[in-house]
């Protein structure tokens, strides 16, 4: 028998896809299968089911939608790093990145790619995530280091940036005219903790009335979409 050892093929890096979407899930699972140093590991359609089976399956990285329902994608992310600090969560969202990239950097997140950047750029971001780096785009990442880095003033701050990630959620809802009983069934909140968010909003931007919140709201998203 040769003392001469095989060559082993490379292990596969193991993902697991969190998206409530089966359609979505299924094209993410078949462009990443066809890769030679990844695969799935497992899939799940909301926060509970994904941090029971990165606790069974400890995946390498974790390729998450932001919009889930009940428990959101920023949640998540901070519950995965409370449980495994340091596994990889790259954000894969149809949101533009200007709304959500900081905040999945803060939470704990390595990097953030829109939907409709294609197969080729995910896997671009998927490899250098697992590489220990952070992905965004490179329109992105100037913004991000000046955040980071202290460089923006509070002043150069807009007040949107005071709310908790799950009263910007809330905000986001009412500018695109949803009341509170909408908000609630989409984010799988009680009425009352609607309420309760959209006053802690309203201090926040120094807002007095309902209708004054909702102009805020509406405005604030109308901007967001022309810019």
């Amino acid at each position: 028998m040769s003392g001469k050892k095989k060559s082993s093929p490379v292990a596969r890096k193991r993902i697991l896809i969190l998206d409530d979407h089966p359609m979505m899930r299924e094209g993410l699972a078949q462009l990443i299968g066809n890769e030679a140093d990844l695969s799935v590991c497992g899939e799940a359609e909301n926060a509970n089911e994904a941090i029971a089976k990165i606790n069974a399956l400890k995946p390498d990285l974790v390729l998450a939608d932001i919009t889930l329902p009940g428990k959101n994608g920023l949640e998540l992310i901070k519950d995965v790093q409370a449980l495994l600090p340091g596994l990889a969560v790259l954000v894969i969202s149809m949101h533009d990145e200007s709304l959500y990239a900081e905040r999945v950097l803060r939470a704990g997140g390595r990097g953030y790619i829109m939907k409709q950047e294609g197969g080729k750029k995910l896997m671009l971001a998927i490899r250098q995530v697992l590489n220990g780096q952070i992905y965004v785009s490179e329109k992105m990442s100037a913004k991000i280091l000046e955040i980071f880095s202290g460089r923006r003033g509070d002043a150069g701050g807009s007040p949107v940036e005071k709310l908790t990630d799950r009263e910007f959620e809330v905000f986001q809802l009412i500018g695109q005219g949803k009341g509170t009983k909408e908000i609630a069934v989409q984010l799988h909140l009680s009425a009352k903790t609607v309420e309760v968010h959209r006053l802690n909003i309203k201090q926040k931007l120094n807002l007095q009335t309902a209708a004054e919140l909702i102009r805020h709201a509406v405005r604030w998203v109308e901007g967001q979409a022309a810019g």
